[in-house]
């Protein structure tokens, strides 16, 4: 049966089908010829799904991104990460992947930090003699520097579906998305050295230049570190947290940017209710098919196929690893994380792994198989928005591929880069 399920969803995304219809139809059989599932119970679990009080932190931070990106917040980030790295050699390269490691906390998805930079950056790389391909990787890779800032959608995602504690999620997150910004910053830093591009800026900005921008950033730097402070010191839950800084967002835009209008609120709505739409979606029909595998113990199965391979924590992780980089290539990050983590968390866990650790790590891995062919979402927007085909990305992106396999390595090898800071302030 669980072969016929994934034939059946492998088909419908060949036929084209959104993600979401496929999830939900790749789980007919179960309840047609099992008799394990009667309809009414799949209807019942996909209401089910959404009552849950942590999946509200979603809408929320979805909204209060939303509402900071239209508050003129985003420019103050460029300009204040180009007085920060522009004078480095490929400066709008440096200037981008800062800016990624700021806007973490702001837009909380790597597709969408990718659209934002691409439309912004992009017109600004080509000017300064960037190839069309390398721009595109720039920008792609960078992106997923923002899986691991809080608030990712993804680590919500992650810790709903799988139980784990989203603040401790966030907390573990700083660390490995600080170290992913430098590894990038020195792979862009090589990559420009060896091409020739030169820096935005002539010279190093003055102290009282880059504290001016500092100031005139703060409002938007000050996102995450409410966050930390508030699970430091129990203020409030990840999904109290979310109605807070949409309040906060609002007060902002209001009353320091003044650049809230009703034009601009109307504008972050639409794309709040486009966003939560299509994520709440994919959980609706991720919960049918979820439940559906686990009738049919998929768990147990990929748990006994791994056992039979390797006891080895290694092994097992090398395994997961190679599972969630082809899963992927061909799924969204969203529903990789709703469909296949629940399904390999268990196995991980059963090898000694900590959830909180692998959580940092397997997200980072799925946002991995978007810059991926066949079907990599954040590869085809920053292509779509740039007119770069695919072959001359992947040739440019093997510099960046391999700064991410090290990353990879260390991340895994050294687990207290995730877990240091969750247990030392909570």
């Amino acid at each position: 049966m669980l072969l016929l399920i994934a034939g059946l969803f492998a088909l419908f995304l060949f036929l084209g089908q959104p993600v979401a219809f496929a999830l939900g139809l790749a789980a007919i059989p179960v309840f047609i010829f099992t008799g394990t599932m009667p309809p009414a119970v799949a209807i019942q679990k996909m209401v089910a799904t959404t009552q849950s009080f942590p999946l509200l932190a979603v809408p929320f931070f979805i909204l209060a991104g939303n509402l900071m990106n239209v508050t003129g917040i985003t420019e103050r980030l460029i300009g204040f990460s180009r007085l920060l790295t522009g004078w480095l050699a490929g400066g709008l390269a440096q200037v981008s992947i800062v800016l990624s490691f700021m806007m973490g906390g702001i837009s909380g998805s790597a597709v969408a930090d990718a659209a934002m930079e691409s439309r912004l950056l992009g017109p600004a790389m080509a000017r300064q003699g960037y190839a069309p391909a390398t721009t595109a990787a720039i920008l792609a890779f960078g992106s997923i520097i923002t899986a691991t800032i809080p608030p990712s959608i993804g680590l919500i995602l992650f810790g709903f579906i799988n139980e784990v504690s989203i603040g401790r999620l966030f907390l573990a997150g700083i660390v490995p998305g600080a170290l992913l910004t430098l590894t990038l910053m020195l792979a862009a830093w090589l990559v420009a050295k060896r091409r020739g591009y030169v820096p935005d800026l002539a010279e190093p900005p003055r102290a009282r230049e880059l504290w001016a921008s500092f100031l005139d950033s703060v409002w938007a730097l000050m996102f995450p570190v409410i966050l930390i402070v508030g699970f430091r010191f129990g203020i409030f839950t990840a999904t109290e947290a979310g109605a807070f800084l949409v309040v906060y967002a609002l007060l902002v835009g209001l009353f320091v940017y003044r650049e809230l209008t009703l034009a601009r609120m109307r504008e972050a709505l639409e794309a709040t209710v486009h966003d939560l739409g299509m994520i709440m979606l994919l959980i609706m029909m991720a919960g049918v098919l979820g439940y559906a595998i686990t009738l049919e113990r998929a768990p147990q199965q990929v748990a006994e196929a791994v056992a039979a391979l390797t006891s080895s924590p290694v092994g097992v992780l090398a395994l997961v690893t190679a599972l969630l980089v082809i899963s992927g290539m061909f799924l969204e990050g969203a529903a990789n994380i709703l469909l296949v983590t629940p399904i390999v968390m268990p196995v991980l866990v059963e090898a000694g792994w900590d959830p909180i650790h692998m959580g940092i790590l397997l997200v980072l891995l799925i946002n991995l198989g978007g810059l991926t062919p066949p079907v990599g979402v954040i590869m085809f927007t920053v292509c779509g928005i740039l007119d770069v085909k695919s072959g001359a990305y992947v040739r440019a992106s093997a510099p960046f591929f391999l700064a991410l396999a090290i990353f990879f390595i260390l991340l895994a090898a050294v687990p207290a880069l995730s877990t240091a800071l969750p247990r030392m302030l909570m």
